[in-house]
């Protein structure tokens, strides 16, 4: 990437899986789907949304990506007004994926990117952990890889786990969305003890089991008391699915964030997937829940953000030719 102010950038920020189970708002992991912005400070404002899922978005100064571009002006002390935008996105919205959060650090790395990258990752990982109120998903989408983070309300920290190369996704996005307003309101405000202790014992062993590349430990450890119990009513299934997805070839199984999409970890070595995907199938038409499965991957790499020339065509020719060739 440029250190010096460019013209035309093209960012690519992969999507997330919050939680893990245990690791409620502290444990994020970049998946391989992507959505991509193209962005360039302009003489008037320009906001163009490709694809039939960003239907409902604003297009004007409302914009989520327009206005974190313009929190990073203002924190880098610049001032760029009018922008140009386009975006396309690969990442179901409100689906449990990290949607916004890609948004987030999307338009942060491109706005950063535009003024030569007077910002350090550190500093907009603040930036995003603010605007997001919790830090698992944007750290994922920002460094890559599994992200182990904490925020508290005033700075975030984290650190950064490279995933197991045998480490297989799948995901069971159902077709209704859930607004994670929603998922955290069926959350009580108090939990007792115990179900403290089991949690910050299992998140612990989770991350020393990812550290370690001890697969066989995830089952043990992705087990959660402090939020899945009280989301599973709004997602008919999910019960199931946590009680027996390990039973039919899973490491593990999770809600992902706040749902509604449900995640098993996989060990690619396993002869058992075509059986894991029967099940989560099979679990989700049972309820009369339509799904999209998709077999994805930890992305080590966060996002990236690529000086444009003008040579390089606009982003629906790039999404035409290069995505959904």
């Amino acid at each position: 990437m440029s250190y010096k102010a460019v013209q035309k950038v093209r960012v690519k920020v992969p999507a997330s899986t919050a939680n893990l189970g245990p690791g409620f708002d502290s444990l994020g992991m970049a998946l391989n789907l992507y959505a991509w912005i193209d962005m360039a400070i302009s003489e008037q404002t320009t906001i163009d949304l490709i694809g039939d899922q960003m239907h409902g978005i604003p297009m004007d100064k409302t914009n989520l990506i327009y206005k974190v571009a313009q929190m990073v002006f203002q924190e880098a002390g610049v001032s760029h007004p009018e922008m140009y935008i386009s975006m396309y996105s690969d990442i179901p919205l409100t689906r449990g994926l990290g949607s916004s959060a890609s948004a987030i650090v999307g338009a942060l790395a491109g706005a950063n990117a535009l003024i030569g990258n007077k910002l350090t990752p550190y500093e907009l990982f603040q930036i995003a952990s603010r605007l997001e109120k919790h830090p698992d998903n944007v750290g994922a989408s920002l460094f890559g890889g599994i992200v182990v983070a904490f925020w508290d309300g005033e700075k975030a920290e984290s650190i950064r786990i490279e995933p197991d190369p045998n480490l297989e996704v799948l995901v069971a996005i159902p077709a209704f969305q859930l607004a994670t307003e929603k998922a955290r309101g069926v959350m009580p405000k108090v939990v007792p003890m115990k179900d403290a202790v089991f949690n910050l014992s299992h998140s612990s062993l989770l991350v020393a089991a990812l550290i370690t590349g001890n697969l066989g430990m995830i089952r043990h450890a992705m087990k959660d008391a402090l939020h899945q119990p009280y989301r599973a009513a709004l997602i008919p299934g999910m019960k199931t699915l946590l009680e027996q997805a390990e039973n039919h070839g899973a490491l593990g199984v999770a809600l992902s964030g706040a749902g509604p999409t449900m995640l098993a970890l996989v060990d690619q070595r396993s002869g058992r997937k075509a059986e894991l995907e029967g099940f989560l199938k099979e679990t989700l038409a049972k309820e009369g829940i339509e799904a999209q499965l998709l077999w994805l991957r930890p992305s080590s790499e966060g996002v990236t953000a690529t000086a444009l020339q003008e040579s390089d065509g606009d982003l629906q020719s790039f999404v035409d030719k290069e995505v959904l060739a």
